[in-house]
């Protein structure tokens, strides 16, 4: 048996330690988690494997569905379910990049409309451009574009 590395190995491996921790919430984060990558890996007309980044990618879009589960949980007043979700995310955000601070964020956006000569929110989509492979799930889209049109207003 070949040893695997990457991050897909890495959620594998935690999967097992925490089924032997009997560790609930973790293990059945990691669960969703590798099936989400398995069901990326065999989605399209071919069957591929994950590079990195893309497992990261499918991280992240797991990670925000939680966060936004979580807020419609809180938002109904489901207290209990909102828990469930936050610890869910707390477990995912273990395997994501730090996240990006808004002051970060305000200045790397003004750098990418520098950069792309951009004037005005026409121009949002090139910066955009610019920006997003120097981010790469640092931050969230919404961030993200809220910090460009920011920059573009300035």
């Amino acid at each position: 048996m070949t040893e695997q590395t990457g991050l897909k190995a890495t959620l594998q491996r935690d999967l097992t330690d925490a089924m032997r921790a009997r560790d609930k919430v973790r293990a059945g984060t990691l669960r969703m988690a590798l099936t989400a990558v398995t069901t990326e890996e065999v989605a399209g007309t071919t069957q591929r494997e994950l590079s990195d980044e893309d497992v990261l990618r499918v991280i992240t879009k797991e990670a925000k569905k939680r966060r936004e589960a979580a807020e419609a949980y809180t938002g109904a007043d489901r207290p209990e379910l909102a828990a469930q979700e936050v610890a869910e995310l707390a477990v995912l955000e273990a395997y994501l990049p730090v996240q990006l601070s808004d002051a970060e964020l305000a200045t790397m956006a003004g750098e990418a409309v520098a950069e792309a000569g951009a004037t005005d929110l026409r121009a949002m989509g090139q910066v955009m451009k610019v920006l997003q492979p120097r981010i790469a799930g640092r931050a969230e889209g919404g961030r993200v574009a809220a910090a460009v049109k920011q920059a573009l207003s300035a």
